[in-house]
């Protein structure tokens, strides 16, 4: 039985070591090719203020599972550099908002672009099942279901 546990836990740290390399190949080819100067955090924060509209700092940490504080340094450049604007709530005028503007959603296209390259670089040869197959397992390991 303990042969069973030592095999799963071989396999998984060797999953762990493939994933924490992929992460790494991904961070470089993003650096490599960032000419746009933000984050894969930015961008995303600038893609859910795109799809969903927008938000208060607190949804979009929770969303994006980082702390308040976090979204805070992260947004600040994207105000301060004009991506995303602050506005009022409409229902409650106490608190604010965060809102993409122009300027974000020209950055947001160029970065889907660059981001659609660095796929094609690290996922490229792989099928249409493989891909299918590995976003469930990703989503999987992500959300647990």
């Amino acid at each position: 039985m303990s042969n069973m546990n030592d095999a799963r836990r071989e396999s998984i740290s060797s999953l762990f070591e493939v994933v924490a390399t992929l992460e790494r190949k991904w961070a470089n080819e993003w650096n490599s090719q960032n000419s746009l100067g933000f984050s894969k955090t930015h961008i995303l924060i600038l893609d859910l203020l795109n799809n969903e509209g927008p938000k208060r700092p607190s949804a979009i940490a929770e969303k994006l599972q980082v702390t308040t504080g976090g979204v805070t340094v992260l947004t600040s450049k994207l105000i301060k550099t004009g991506l995303v604007k602050k506005t009022q709530n409409e229902t409650d005028r106490r608190a604010s908002q965060l809102e993409i503007t122009d300027t974000g959603k020209e950055l947001l296209s160029k970065a889907h672009r660059h981001v659609n390259e660095i796929i094609e670089k690290m996922f490229g040869m792989l099928s249409e099942e493989e891909i299918h197959t590995l976003s469930k397992i990703f989503s999987k390991c992500l959300f647990g279901s």
